[in-house]
């Protein structure tokens, strides 16, 4: 061993044996949120409003303020757990040989070169390679296989894997960052973490609805100090409050709401959501990688119904017996084998044997063997791999052809086998009694989840550790396409290992190879990376599945990366959802599940989008075209239209908290991955907010028109409607209730899209929150005091002494629900032209996300045997020029090695 004096130097050189960690302060995290356009909004009508000793509106800013930053410091603090769950899931002790003697110490401070003791329960402390012997090693939190793995000195065990069988001396060849482990936690620190792609469009969002009100107000602001020559403060104070009311600041809160009434809605699928904004990306997931064993398969291994005999009277049933037999029946099974073999046997016929001896399972012999007795009568039996029992036979070279051609004919469908031979008596003549086939089986539902996936848009890879024969016959069972590839065909990963690295030319250069097959074999974690990020750079929006720590790259680079049911603590870490229920079906639910909340997101947005521009230029073309004094209204508080702050923020809290529900509205999911499209959602919410202008300022001007100082004498609009003549302070509140009414109802035509409002009805939640909105803001129309607040004289519409006069809440309530449908069919032809006319791409974006059709290949499997030919060919040919270094275990053993 080491001397304390070299180790000491080598721990120097080459550090701790810990993984690499970034952190950043969750605190600097939180003040990050803090700034950006709509933070920086408002934070400047924060500033003005104490400015103006507003104190409660300021205070309700600075609250939505902090609600939003912190609601970014948990999605980007949640995005950072997985390199901690790959530290916790190793374990700190080795046992190392050191100055002459075996001592225990922190694994990590062994260094290269130390030489460790791998027993039976060990974990693996460090990247090794074995000096002699044999070991079974359990990749499981690695790799997700569940079958442990044999390994000698042309293997090498690695960090987090842990010995279940054998003791061996090994060297240790790798050490922290340099260790698999090592290069996992690398690749997953080079993902950055962020707020998800929801995050960008409302970003975008709100920088065209600031920059537009801002201007907007901007210009109020100067025409108000100029042409009615306001003050400072009236004219700030009105442009402030403006401002405030037409920038959506609580959009990120209801829209974080909305994703965590979806997150509850998955959960009752059994998935739990870790990372709220990958909701929105799901909902846009046009291709699917999936692992094979655990989601695709049932991760159990399974006796098949195939089985070959060579001994008279001999079958299936039989077969197990004599295999079972070859073990301890009567205990627990010792491993996956034997759980396979004894769950299929009959083991009341076993009891009827008396096992004299046994000999359990030997990585140097790989086999079992069993003497055993019945009615005086006492014969060996034996079962193991098949080239190892076909040697112990005597009649090994008559049935040796035999044999190896059944042995390849099931590997070429990577169908794995388990050989049983028996004594007549005590002799050694071995006889071979049969071959028992097992495989995981695919799931039940696998093949029709996959074809449901199809059907609405999403392409499934299949992407697997395990051998290309068996993914190819998994392949065929499912209806995919079996032409699975090998990471020769693949981009080679950075010589610096760094991911930053990887050039943006990827999916160019390799989209239409990854796009040709059914799938990818024998990968490891850089390879995962490699095909995730191709695919993201062909345009893909991609999902991925896993459960192993080899996934967990893959599972933080993918768009929305899936840790599946019983996936490993760096997996799940790593993800952002997690399936408590095993199997496929979940997923293509979940997309479902997402396309629903991305279509309530969608109604929100335009309807938020339309109710800004409504307010704003509802107000700015006010005072612009409709002065009051021009109608015969001389109250120099009232020179423009305005309303008091009150009914401002009433108009604000009222929908705002009604919007709340919307993430419990009925929504059709599409049968297409969603995508934003801003400038569709733009025009939608421009024509709806168009007819609702329109609408607003005709009422406004034939309320002025029909007020009691105008055209004395003269018969109005509103008295050819026998409707009495309006009072100053009555404009203001019928203004009032005009805004509000139009802006729910803007929202009922809003959430069906290019559909008519009435195709399918809302959730009785949302109806409800807002017919109680529209109540109290009917109510407050109506019975409003007469009186001024903030200078402006208010009075309730319904306070008159005419009949027809306390009316005229009814009145306004009838012109709005006419403007509605006018409204709609606008909304309709519009979403029509645009259909027809593919403006925007409105239409060829959503055929592109259609379902996935069986389409001409681009590249030939001729083509792609050829190409994976030459390539492999010059890896050899670099490989023998010493340019490649060796990958010790990284790839394999092939499939019919020691004929298993």
């Amino acid at each position: 061993g080491l001397t304390q004096e070299e180790a000491d130097r080598r721990l120097i050189q080459y550090g701790r044996n810990e993984l690499p960690e970034k952190h950043t302060s969750g605190f600097i995290i939180f003040l990050r949120c803090l700034w950006g356009p709509m933070p920086i909004a408002i934070w400047i009508a924060c500033i003005i409003e104490f400015a103006l000793q507003n104190w409660p509106d300021g205070g309700i800013l600075l609250g939505i303020q902090f609600a939003n930053a912190t609601i970014g410091w948990y999605e980007t603090t949640k995005a950072g757990d997985a390199v901690a769950a790959l530290k916790k899931s190793l374990k700190p002790k080795a046992t190392v040989f050191r100055g002459g003697k075996w001592a225990v110490i922190d694994a990590g401070l062994i260094v290269p070169g130390d030489m460790v003791k791998l027993g039976s329960g060990d974990a693996v402390p460090a990247d090794c390679t074995i000096n002699e012997g044999n070991i079974e090693v359990d990749e499981a939190a690695l790799t997700g296989e569940s079958l442990p793995v044999t390994m000698d000195s042309s293997h090498m065990p690695k960090m987090g894997s842990t010995v279940v069988r054998g003791e061996v001396d090994a060297t240790v060849q790798f050490t922290g960052m340099h260790t698999f482990f090592g290069k996992t936690a690398l690749l997953l620190q080079s993902v950055e973490a962020d707020l998800g792609n929801i995050h960008y469009v409302l970003v975008k969002v709100m920088f065209v609805l600031t920059l537009l009100s801002l201007c907007l107000c901007v210009i109020v602001f100067i025409y108000l100090m100029v042409h009615y020559k306001e003050n400072f403060r009236n004219s700030l104070e009105f442009t402030v409050v403006l401002l405030v009311v037409s920038i959506p600041i609580a959009i990120e809160i209801v829209v974080t709401t909305t994703l965590a009434l979806g997150s509850k809605e998955l959960s009752k699928q059994m998935v739990i959501v870790t990372r709220l904004s990958s909701i929105e990306m799901m909902s846009a997931v046009n291709m699917l990688c999936s692992d094979k064993t655990g989601t695709l398969t049932l991760n159990k291994m399974a006796i098949q119904e195939q089985c070959h005999t060579f001994l008279p009277n001999q079958d299936r049933e039989s077969i197990l017996v004599l295999a079972a037999l070859a073990a301890r029946w009567w205990e627990p099974p010792r491993d996956a084998l034997d759980t396979m073999v004894l769950g299929a046997a009959d083991l009341k016929e076993c009891d009827k044997y008396k096992q004299l001896e046994f000999a359990p399972f030997d990585p140097k012999t790989k086999r079992t063997e069993a003497t055993l007795e019945r009615d005086g009568k006492s014969f060996k039996v034996t079962k193991g791999a098949p080239n190892v029992v076909l040697n112990l036979c005597h009649n090994a070279d008559e049935i040796r052809n035999q044999v190896e051609t059944i042995i390849t004919d099931l590997g070429k469908r990577g169908i794995r086998c388990l050989s049983v031979a028996k004594t007549n008596g005590l002799d050694d003549n071995w006889f071979m009694a049969g071959i028992i086939t097992f495989l995981d089986p695919p799931r039940p539902d696998t093949k029709s989840t996959i074809a449901k996936a199809k059907q609405y848009g999403v392409d499934v890879k299949m992407i697997t550790g395990d051998h290309q024969l068996i993914a190819k016959e998994m392949c065929r069972m499912l209806d995919m396409d079996p032409n699975i590839l090998t990471p020769e065909v693949l981009p080679k990963f950075p010589a610096s290992g760094n991911p930053k690295d990887i050039p943006n030319t990827l999916g160019d250069e390799y989209g239409d190879l990854m796009l040709s097959c059914g799938g990818f074999a024998h990968v490891y974690p850089e390879h995962k990376y490699l095909i995730v990020e191709t695919l993201r750079q062909y345009g893909f929006t991609c999902a991925m599945t896993g459960d192993g720590v080899n996934d967990a790259p893959a599972l933080k680079r993918s768009d929305v990366g899936i840790a599946v049911h019983g996936a490993t603590d760096a997996a799940r870490a790593a993800a952002d959802m997690v399936l408590t229920d095993p199997g496929l079906s979940v997923v293509v639910d979940a997309m479902l599940i997402a396309r629903g909340v991305f279509q309530r997101m969608l109604s929100f947005l335009i309807y938020r989008i339309s109710a800004t521009l409504q307010l704003v230029c509802f107000f700015f073309l006010g005072v612009f075209m409709l002065p009051t004094q021009d109608y015969g209204i001389t109250d120099p508080d009232f020179q423009f239209f305005h309303l008091p702050v009150l009914m401002f923020m009433l108009i604000t809290l009222l929908n705002d908290g009604t919007l709340m529900a919307i993430g419990y509205d009925n929504v059709r999911p599409s049968d297409r991955p969603q995508r934003w499209n801003l400038r569709v959602v733009f025009v939608v919410a421009s024509v709806l907010s168009f007819v609702a202008l329109v609408s607003s300022l005709l009422l406004l001007y034939l309320a002025l028109d029909s007020n009691e100082y105008y055209h004395i004498g003269e018969t109005n609009f509103f008295e050819r409607l026998n409707l009495p003549r309006v009072k100053q302070g009555q404009i203001v509140t019928m203004i009032y209730l005009k805004v509000s009414i139009s802006d729910f109802l803007t929202l009922f035509s809003a959430r069906t899209g290019a559909d008519f409002f009435w195709s399918y009805r809302p959730s009785m939640i949302l109806f409800v929150g807002a017919v109680m909105s529209l109540t109290i803001s009917t109510i407050v129309a109506s019975a409003w005091p007469a009186g001024k607040m903030d200078d402006i004289e208010s009075l309730g519409l319904s306070r008159s002494d005419d009949i027809n006069g306390q009316l005229m809440p009814l009145w306004v309530w009838l012109y709005c629900l006419f403007w509605w449908f006018v409204q709609d069919f606008v909304k309709v032809g519009a979403c029509k032209v645009m259909d027809r006319f593919d403006i925007f791409g409105y239409r060829t974006l959503a055929e592109a996300n259609g379902p996935i059709r069986v389409a001409p290949r681009r590249h030939s499997e001729a083509h792609l045997r050829n190409t994976e030919a030459r390539l492999r060919s010059q890896s050899r040919l670099q490989a023998s020029q010493g340019r490649l270094k060796s990958s010790d275990n990284n790839v394999q053993e092939p499939l019919l090695k020691n004929g298993h």
